[in-house]
């Protein structure tokens, strides 16, 4: 681990390479999986806010998923996360472009309706972030789906930390993820 102000980095996200690869995968990892994406407390009232502004990019499954259950849900470990289609596969603010999967909130985001990108913990994947009361801890999680991001990560040499750059500077800021690059200068 390397300590970065009250952040611990798992040294994964700094060995391991990774770059998102849509032409492969087509955006699976916002369709797969156990549970919607993670969402911290204060982004619950977010997605109750904005919902209205980013139903027009909804799939018609993803609306009558939210208006059934909610604009968030607690999953079954008891956290905090985005509702899903057809019980816990596919995430409710998916949209598709061009056969790749979207989110309509960065799609309305991108267009201007409204001024928040995504969910954190969505922004940050690979890094699953465990929050506890004084410090974070920012652990690299591995994924199959996401072999192929793991492979363009090795041909264009790109470290976890440096693909997240922006989402990790929108979490802890510039001038924290200027002290991460100095502190794993002597590690790469």
């Amino acid at each position: 681990m390397i300590e970065v102000g009250n952040v611990l980095v798992n040294e994964d996200v700094i060995n391991n390479d990774f770059v998102c690869n849509l032409n492969k995968c087509k955006g699976i990892c916002c369709v797969e999986g156990d549970s919607g994406a993670p969402l911290l407390a204060r982004e619950v009232d977010i997605l109750k806010e904005i919902y209205p502004k980013v139903r027009p990019y909804m799939t018609e499954k993803g609306i009558e998923a939210v208006e059934q259950q909610g604009t968030h849900v607690v999953d079954m470990d008891g956290d905090l996360t985005t509702t899903c289609v057809d019980g816990n596969k596919e995430c409710a603010y998916v949209m598709w472009e061009n056969g790749m999967t979207k989110c309509a909130i960065e799609k309305a985001h991108e267009e201007g309706i409204v001024d928040w990108k995504k969910p954190v913990s969505c922004h940050l994947y690979p890094i699953r972030t465990t929050h506890y009361p004084s410090f974070d801890v920012l652990n690299y999680d591995r994924w199959s789906i996401c072999s192929d991001a793991c492979t363009f990560g090795q041909e264009l040499g790109v470290p976890v930390y440096k693909f997240l750059k922006d989402p990790l500077i929108r979490v802890y800021g510039e001038a924290w993820y200027e002290e991460l690059e100095n502190a794993v200068k002597p590690n790469v």
